[in-house]
């Protein structure tokens, strides 16, 4: 099956990574995990690409030893799939381990709903909505980037807010799990998180309507959800095409 036609990921690698201020190793790995991650948000990483430990070493100008760790701090996230004596991956999720994703959000995110359903402060409700018109003008303008990141970081937000402390790290990762399936399968088009529907939410938070605020933030994932697995079937059907009639 044809795969589309992306940059090898020492191509990527070795054109977008920023000049480390000096020589301290928490920077250069710092550095090496923004330029990696910015690579998978972008769609510039094919699913179930390798990441070649020499090659990236190379164009990062970095130790292994140093890359290794940042290997496995992605890998943590979720972002790679580390196997043993193989090396690194560009996760290819299946839709069964996208729909077990969402389903976990689904499960968690309604517990955050129902601790801040009618518990909203007005300090709260300016947060929120000032981040969605933040999320808005990131759309309007074209800047895919920050329009998934802010559209992510809602979702964080509203886990903060609802004093979820232990939970935001588990919402975090859930969200960048969402955000990388997307990028990997319609790196083009920005968010499929609508600032209309996390404003629904805030709406149905402040009236304190419980069923009204469950329903719209189960209907705002299982939409997102839905969206995502439309992509990957499109995806698939693109490729089984370029394998028909390509070259």
């Amino acid at each position: 099956m044809a795969t589309r036609s992306r940059p090898s990921p020492s191509a990527d690698t070795a054109t977008a990574i920023p000049s480390a201020p000096d020589d301290d190793p928490v920077s250069i790995e710092q550095r090496i995990y923004a330029s990696i991650t910015a690579a998978l948000l972008q769609g510039r990483l094919r699913p179930g690409a390798q990441l070649v430990e020499r090659d990236l070493a190379a164009a990062f100008g970095c130790t292994r030893g140093a890359l290794r760790k940042v290997l496995a701090r992605l890998g943590f996230e979720g972002k790679l799939v580390l196997e043993a004596n193989r090396g690194a991956f560009v996760p290819s999720p299946s839709e069964e381990d996208i729909r077990q994703v969402y389903r976990a959000r689904q499960i968690v995110e309604a517990g955050i709903v129902a601790a801040l359903c009618g518990a909203l402060s007005a300090q709260h409700k300016r947060r929120l909505r000032t981040h969605v018109r933040s999320e808005e003008k990131a759309a309007r303008g074209g800047a895919i980037d920050e329009s998934v990141r802010l559209a992510g970081q809602f979702h964080v937000l509203l886990t903060e807010l609802a004093g979820g402390t232990e939970l935001l790290g588990l919402v975090g990762q859930l969200v960048a799990k969402t955000e990388l399936y997307k990028a990997l399968f319609d790196p083009s088009k920005g968010s499929t998180c609508s600032a209309d529907e996390h404003l629904q939410i805030i709406e149905a938070l402040d009236t304190g309507d419980l069923h009204a605020a469950l329903a719209a933030m189960r209907e705002h994932l299982a939409e997102l959800e839905e969206r995502v697995i439309a992509q990957v079937r499109q995806s698939a059907a693109d490729e089984d095409l370029g394998a028909v009639f390509g070259e």
